[in-house]
């Protein structure tokens, strides 16, 4: 069970999601946490408390009185990690904020995760899920429909979970490094511009690279009335599928072409009903044996419960039984970041509140053992400064994963096949290869040559870290699987990310985000009892990259203790399954009824969007909170109704007025209320632009590109954007002299080792 994490004590201030999350992932993989509640405990009385405070120790402060207050500002002295995520301001009243927190121990590493940062306009709003979904656009309406869905996923709480996560232990490096902790600040608000991603391409201020229109895939309906999400976006998924299916023929009908579909919309019409038709012939199940067995990315769009019962889950620990002290025997969700020299693990239930009192307090006035300062040297200037990632994966969640790493300051070598179809680089540049090569240098390499093997070769033996996203098997045939990598360079950090862990009964398939989401019931949930649909944005492909940067710098930490590498694992299926972490527990008595589907609006009347006379907003409160709600103007008599009553009598108030009137007066209130913001206007917004999550600069192309930046700030040791992704393989001369071969560079250019692209003309603008 010993984690990466072992050496390390963490104090978990956190209430709700983001904060209980955070310290649950450093649990995870074997910090040990101490957990403060208010009297009474947790805030959110919540069957997800059972997973969120796993593994952690529990101690009741009641932080409003002075003798709780110095006990907690005393277990702050002698620990290296605190976890908040109030508003900005309620430590700082309490005595108990960053400034004065590191003053008194400079080695400690304090991470804050408010809904809006310490210096946004809207610091002061309380900043529920809901709240920050919508100043983010999380909620957009359907297809042909202006009417916005709500998706009971916190996707914002999530993400910055996983980024708060990664900043504490890249802090971690930085401090084993320098002997200095620092504070970190990781808003929701801020976070969530990593899930918007591609979707807030700009390129010369307008939309840009729209997502190719996928044929080949989409939801399918069978035989027996069941879903499944079909994808064969490349000419080999599409020829093995065809193959699989006994439909060879349809290539002599030229429908293996992409340009013929694209060209004639009447062969598209025919291509989609002939693949509609085919669907309804078999099963979801055959369909998802054949597709397994052939080869090609395809999953059934299961119910999060069907997941939890699948051999796959159970096998591959992705849910994983846990004897929980009030609920009894359960499922919950199992690590979604796996390493093998410091494996980690749920360490325990989580306990019932004050249960760990007696020890926590015997601690008080413990003797820590810090790393040392550096005298002498340069300071710090990033937590992974001088360190070098060889990034082989495609698509986009491996390419987080070492975007990620280069923000955080490595030398991110980023290698592209040049003859791959549908990497990411000729019909869709400016989308993906722009958006998640950003700070990376760039190799079209074919290393499936012994030249290009050579080059590869010489670049890992002066990496730290090696990212791929081959599936189970692929990597070793191709002579770069761990163990081969290890023979040469012992002490490699060597990430994993696939679709569905290597473990299990799945784990050789392929898979993309689509079959991530429809395997771990995240499309059923938000298709409801309708056709499965996507959650906002390509949450499951943007998360899983996060886990795998948080993967290789638990893994980097652990080297620069033991000097031993490791293997990191990180997969879709995994955060597919954390993403669901408030619902995805099972239990005797156990009841789905969180809201689901097309038609949802909200979780219940005091959190959920509601339509003004101009438009939309989100309204977000607790229930207790209701006679603030019946104050504001235009409210006032709604008191004393409950539920859908509560419910129709908002609804007929709020449509009286306009958006900005309403959200005016219930933030004067103190109610959580946001208009729903565009993510083209969030691109835009010069608040924004100054604080580095929306990035404007010149592109080697000669174009104006705008992409999003990293969310998290650290004091001491601050994330950066890095470089415009350069132009697919332009970074080959420079990084060949760096290896030894720059006399080389025109052979390997020559004989197609290497390619250099021409970047493609400016798309048209989208929408």
């Amino acid at each position: 069970m010993a984690g990466a994490l072992e050496d390390i004590r963490v104090i978990d201030f956190g209430q709700y999601i983001a904060g209980p999350l955070t310290a649950m992932l450093l649990a995870d993989q074997g910090a040990e946490v101490i957990r403060v509640d208010p009297p009474g405990g947790p805030r959110w009385k919540t069957p997800a408390n059972a997973t969120w405070n796993r593994g952690k120790r529990s101690i009741l402060l009641d932080l409003k009185t002075a003798a709780d207050r110095e006990t907690a500002r005393r277990l702050v002295a002698a620990t290296d990690v605190v976890v908040e995520n109030f508003r900005p301001g309620v430590m700082e009243r309490l005595g108990l904020g960053p400034e004065a927190m590191t003053a008194g121990n400079p080695h400690l590493v304090y991470c804050s995760i408010p809904g809006f940062a310490s210096d946004d306009p809207r610091a002061g709003l309380p900043a529920w899920e809901g709240v920050v979904a919508a100043a983010t656009d999380t909620y957009r309406p359907a297809p042909g429909s202006d009417r916005p869905v709500y998706t009971a996923i916190p996707i914002a709480s999530h993400f910055a979970a996983f980024q708060s996560a990664i900043a504490i232990t890249m802090a971690l490096i930085a401090r084993q490094r320098c002997g200095l902790g620092q504070r970190l600040e990781v808003p929701l608000f801020d976070a969530m511009f990593a899930a918007i991603g591609a979707n807030g391409l700009l390129v010369g201020g307008q939309r840009g690279g729209g997502r190719p229109d996928d044929f080949w895939g989409g939801v399918m309906q069978c035989a027996d009335g069941r879903w499944v999400h079909f994808s064969a976006a490349t000419p080999r998924f599409r020829r093995r599928f065809m193959e699989a299916a006994r439909i060879q023929s349809w290539e002599a009908e030229g429908l293996l072409n992409l340009t013929n579909l694209a060209a004639d919309a009447q062969l598209q019409g025919q291509f989609r009903e002939r693949l509609r038709a085919l669907f309804r012939t078999r099963t979801a199940l055959e369909w998802e044996d054949l597709c397994g067995r052939a080869e090609v990315p395809l999953a059934i769009c299961r119910t999060t419960e069907e997941w939890m019962a699948t051999g796959h889950a159970r096998q591959a620990e992705i849910v994983v039984p846990v004897d929980d002290p009030v609920l009894g025997a359960m499922l919950q969700p199992g690590l979604p970041v796996r390493l093998s020299g410091a494996p980690g693990g749920v360490r325990g239930p989580a306990p019932l509140p004050d249960a760990d009192r007696p020890w926590v307090l015997s601690t008080l006035g413990a003797v820590r053992t810090w790393p040392s300062t550096r005298n002498g040297a340069q300071p710090l200037r990033a937590a992974l400064e001088g360190m070098r990632v060889v990034d082989t994966t495609q698509v986009l969640a491996g390419p987080t994963a070492g975007r990620t790493l280069a923000e955080y300051g490595a030398d991110v070598v980023k290698i592209n096949n040049p003859r791959e179809e549908g990497a990411g680089y000729r019909t869709n540049v400016h989308r993906y290869h722009t958006d998640v090569n950003r700070g990376k240098r760039s190799l079209l390499l074919d290393l499936k040559s012994p030249r290009g093997l050579e080059v590869f070769w010489r670049l890992v033996e002066g990496a730290d870290v090696l990212l791929q996203n081959f599936r189970l098997g692929v990597a070793d045939r191709l002579g770069m699987g761990y163990q081969q990598v290890k023979a040469r360079k012992p002490d490699i950090v060597y990430v994993n990310v696939s679709a569905f862990g290597y473990g299990g009964p799945f784990g050789a398939r392929p898979g993309y985000e689509i079959q991530g989401q429809a395997v771990t019931g995240l499309e059923e949930r938000a298709g409801g009892s309708g056709q499965p649909a996507g959650q906002p944005f390509a949450v499951n492909d943007y998360g899983t990259g996060l886990m795998g940067a948080f993967g290789a710098s638990l893994a980097l930490y652990h080297r620069q203790r033991t000097g031993q590498g490791q293997q990191a694992e990180a997969a879709l299926a995994y955060t597919g399954t954390i993403l669901q972490s408030p619902f995805l527990q099972q239990y005797r008595g156990k009841t789905w009824n969180e809201p689901r589907g097309r038609e949802a609006l909200g979780s219940g009347p005091l959190h959920r969007l509601y339509r003004a006379r101009d438009g939309w907003f989100f309204l977000g409160a607790r229930p207790d909170q209701l006679a603030r709600v019946a104050d504001v103007a235009g409210l006032r008599g709604i008191g004393g109704v409950q539920d859908q009553a509560l419910e129709r009598a908002l609804e007929e108030r709020l449509a009286d007025d306009t958006v900005a009137q309403w959200v005016a007066q219930l933030a004067t209130a103190g109610v959580g209320a946001h208009r729903l913001a565009a993510v083209d206007e969030l691109m835009r917004d010069p608040w924004v632009a100054q604080h580095g999550l929306s990035v404007t600069r010149r592109h080697d192309s000669g174009l104006e590109i705008t992409t999003i930046g990293p969310g998290a700030r650290l004091s001491h040791t601050p994330v950066v954007p890095g470089r415009p992704a350069p132009t697919p393989g332009a970074s080959a001369p420079e990084v060949l002299g760096e290896i030894g071969m720059a006399d080389q560079t025109e052979e390997l250019l020559g004989n197609g080792v290497l390619l250099v692209e021409t970047m493609p003309p400016r798309p048209a603008p989208v929408g």
